[in-house]
C-alpha cells in the first residue's frame, strides 16, 4: 500500500490546542467483516488486531477517572470484540453517553443475534455507515451485497425502535466517491429519508456527511490514481477558517486497540500520537490534558473543507 504521510508532513495547517475532553474514542481493533475502498482503518476480515481484556479495564478506568461524558465505540467492526457488551453496559451503569459506530451488515452476520436487542436494552446511540441510498453506489464503494445487508440491518434496528423512539437515535454516515467533497448535509439528509421512507419504510433521526481523508487505503488509491495532489488542492482550497474552532480534535482523544492515545482517528492510522509522545491511557489517567498543542499535518484540511467533518458530520 502507499504510504501518504510523506506527503502530509509539510503543512501550513493553523496550529490547534486542546479544550476540555468531553469524548473518548476507542478503536476496539481493526477485525471487520467488510473492506470498503474508503476506509481510512484499512479494515477488513483478515486483521487480527483487537482491544484485549486488560486494555479494555485501562479504557473503563479512564472513563471514570476522567468523567468522560460520552464513549464511542468504532473499529473495524466494534461489536466483534469480545469485550463490547462488558465495556458498553460498563459505561451505561455510570450514565455515560455510549455510541456504536456500526457499519449495519455486521447486524445480520450469523452469531451476531443478540446485537440489536442489546444495544436497545443499553440505549445506545447507533452512527451507521450508509454512503448512499442508491444500491450501485454502495456496493461499488462498500461490496457486492452490502446493500441489501444494510437495508436489512436498519429494518431490524427500525424493528427495536432505533430511529424511532426519542431514547434510541439511529443516524447515518455519508462518504463521498471520489474526488468530491460533501454536498451540504441538509438536504442530503431530506432525500435520504425520502428515499428510504419510500423504498423501505426506514426512519433515523440524522444524516452525517464525511469528508475522505487522504490516507490508509483510500490515499493510497489516490496516489494509484495519479490523483493525490489534486484532492488535496481541492482540501486546501476548500479550507473554511471558521471551521478550526470546531475541530472534533480539541475535546475527543482517539485510543488504538492496544490503548495508546492520539488526538484523532486519523492520526491513529497515521502512527501521530498525541503531544508528539507515545502514551498510554495509564500514563494520563490522572493527566488534565487542556491546553496540550494538537499534531497537525495536511490531512487536517478534510475536517475543515468545504462545509466541515467532523464525527457528528459537517461542522457548519
Amino acid at each position: 500500500m502507499n504510504d501518504t504521510l510523506p506527503l502530509l508532513v509539510d503543512t501550513d495547517f493553523p496550529a490547534i490546542r486542546r479544550d476540555t475532553l468531553q469524548t473518548l474514542q476507542v478503536n476496539l481493533g481493526y477485525r471487520c467483516n467488510q473492506q470498503c475502498l474508503h476506509c481510512h482503518v484499512d479494515a477488513s476480515p483478515r486483521r487480527r488486531e483487537i482491544m484485549d481484556e486488560k486494555t479494555v479495564q485501562s479504557v473503563i478506568d479512564f472513563m471514570l477517572r476522567q468523567s468522560v461524558a460520552t464513549l464511542d465505540l468504532t473499529g473495524g467492526a466494534p461489536e466483534m470484540n469480545p469485550h463490547f457488551r462488558h465495556l458498553v453496559s460498563t459505561a451505561r451503569q455510570h450514565g455515560v453517553h455510549v455510541i456504536d459506530r456500526c457499519n449495519l451488515t455486521i447486524v445480520v452476520e450469523p452469531g451476531y443475534d443478540w446485537l440489536v436487542d442489546f444495544l436497545a436494552q443499553q440505549q445506545v446511540e447507533v452512527i451507521a455507515s450508509m454512503p448512499c441510498y442508491l444500491q450501485d453506489n454502495v456496493d461499488a464503494q462498500r461490496g457486492k451485497g452490502v446493500y441489501d445487508k444494510s437495508i436489512r440491518g436498519l429494518q431490524r434496528l427500525n424493528q427495536a425502535g432505533f430511529g424511532r423512539d426519542p431514547a434510541l437515535p439511529l443516524n447515518l454516515v455519508y462518504n463521498p466517491q471520489g474526488l468530491n467533497l460533501p454536498p451540504a448535509q441538509a438536504a442530503l439528509e431530506a432525500d435520504y429519508k425520502r428515499e428510504l421512507k419510500q423504498r423501505f419504510d426506514i426512519d433515523f433521526n440524522r444524516l452525517f456527511t464525511l469528508a475522505n481523508m487522504p490516507i490508509k487505503r483510500f490515499g493510497s488509491a489516490l496516489l494509484s490514481r495519479g490523483e493525490f495532489d489534486d484532492y488535496m488542492q481541492l482540501l486546501k482550497s476548500s479550507h473554511q477558517a471558521d471551521n478550526v474552532a470546531s475541530v472534533m480534535c480539541r475535546t475527543l482523544i482517539s485510543v488504538d486497540w492496544q490503548g495508546y492515545v492520539y488526538d484523532c482517528d486519523f492520526n491513529q492510522m497515521l502512527g501521530l500520537p498525541a503531544a508528539n509522545r507515545k502514551r498510554h491511557l495509564n500514563d494520563i489517567m490522572h493527566t488534565d490534558i487542556r491546553g496540550e498543542p494538537i499534531v497537525v499535518m495536511d490531512h487536517c484540511y478534510g475536517c475543515t473543507a468545504g462545509q466541515g467533518s467532523s464525527c457528528g458530520g459537517a461542522l457548519t
